[in-house]
């Protein structure tokens, strides 16, 4: 008997596992013209993935629905069942993590960020506890609603890289209860990660992390959202940063990193069978990109009801480029590069990754 190779194994493998969707494309059968391959994605429908929720983007070859959905819930969609989507916004570090620590590879990321924020606005604290400088984080009591988040990640590395500031120097206090889980979702596995050799202590039962700072439990929190305490105005919290936005910019003209939460990944079995997928979804998004960049410009200032949101752009251009909300690896390798460093250093994954590893090699060259 003829013996397979390693790739016909793995392709003949992909094809019986995707089932429905891959007979989409009616070519398989020999047809002259192949019919568009259906396939679902999902996103957060921002100003760059609008068009792609409202058809006026497309991936070529492809007959997309598009499904709104929450980062945790897109998570869990693809790190547990029923991992139908073809295509899907993913939290990066979480991705990462179950790459390195749990041999998850049903998907492969591609190069599209579709959630960057700087984090230096991040921290928030209590007014009334003496701090006034990222030192004085030095063995107080930090809540979070996440350990291992993607922003969280991010936040103990700037803090310990800028200002020498050690997650270990820290008593982490992880709430009970996310305030923000309306908008995100539930929490994936692993965003609850908890790495050895620090101090840490879960909160008390019914408070989450907007209650233990608002009633004096923690020092500090850490958060991706701003805590429901500092929205209504509470007296005794501010952020640690004040005047976050100059703070990020310096940040950026130093390092030149725009901190990347949010990756698009693929699954792999579709990838495996129709190599022209990974470009066509690449080239989708960075279309829908584009259109925001026009609307932003020409219209920006009409439809955003920020007063100096033409001074903005302008701003934001002029700091960071043309394209600053870049795709593509090469423009990026810098910032995935340090989220990789951080995930390890901090007990988080199991090794130090590597990009090459993490996306689709396909996608290595792609940019956008």
């Amino acid at each position: 008997m003829r013996s397979l190779t390693r790739r016909g194994v793995l392709i003949g493998s992909a094809a019986a596992a995707a089932g429905p969707l891959l007979l989409g494309v009616s070519n398989v059968f020999g047809e002259a013209k192949p019919r568009p391959l259906p396939i679902t994605v999902s996103a957060y429908r921002t100003d760059r993935t609008a068009a792609l929720a409202d058809g006026r983007a497309g991936i070529q070859g492809c007959t997309v629905t598009f499904e709104e959905d929450a980062i945790g819930d897109m998570n869990t969609h693809v790190f547990n069942s029923p991992r139908t989507r073809a295509v899907t916004e993913i939290g990066l570090h979480p991705f990462m993590l179950a790459y390195a620590n749990e041999g998850f590879r049903a998907y492969t990321l591609l190069p599209i960020f579709l959630l960057r924020q700087f984090r230096h606005k991040s921290i928030f604290i209590r007014t009334d506890r003496g701090i006034e400088l990222p030192e004085d984080l030095r063995g107080r009591r930090i809540g979070t609603p996440g350990y291992s988040s993607t922003s969280l990640t991010w936040i103990r590395g700037i803090l310990e890289d800028l200002y020498g500031v050690k997650p270990t120097e820290i008593d982490w206090v992880v709430s009970a209860a996310d305030s923000s889980a309306e908008a995100s979702g539930t929490a994936s596995d692993q965003e609850k990660l908890l790495p050895d050799g620090i101090t840490i202590t879960t909160g008390p039962k019914g408070l989450d992390d907007s209650d233990l700072l608002e009633q004096g439990l923690v020092d500090a929190l850490f958060h991706a959202a701003e805590p429901r305490c500092y929205r209504e105005g509470h007296s005794d919290v501010g952020r640690l940063f004040p005047d976050h936005r100059k703070v990020e910019q310096d940040y950026f003209k130093r390092t030149g990193i725009f901190p990347i939460m949010h990756a698009v990944a693929i699954r792999r079995d579709v990838a495996a069978v129709y190599p022209w997928f990974p470009k066509a979804v690449f080239d989708g998004f960075v279309e829908a990109k584009a259109r925001a960049y026009r609307q932003m410009s020409r219209l920006g200032w009409a439809t955003n009801m920020l007063p100096w949101f033409g001074q903005e752009l302008e701003e934001t251009k002029a700091l960071m480029g043309k394209n600053f909300y870049s795709y593509g690896i090469a423009p990026n390798r810098k910032a995935l590069e340090t989220l990789c460093r951080y995930s390890h250093a901090q007990g988080l994954a199991s090794r130090e990754l590597t990009i090459e590893e993490l996306f689709e090699p396909s996608s290595l060259y792609l940019q956008g």
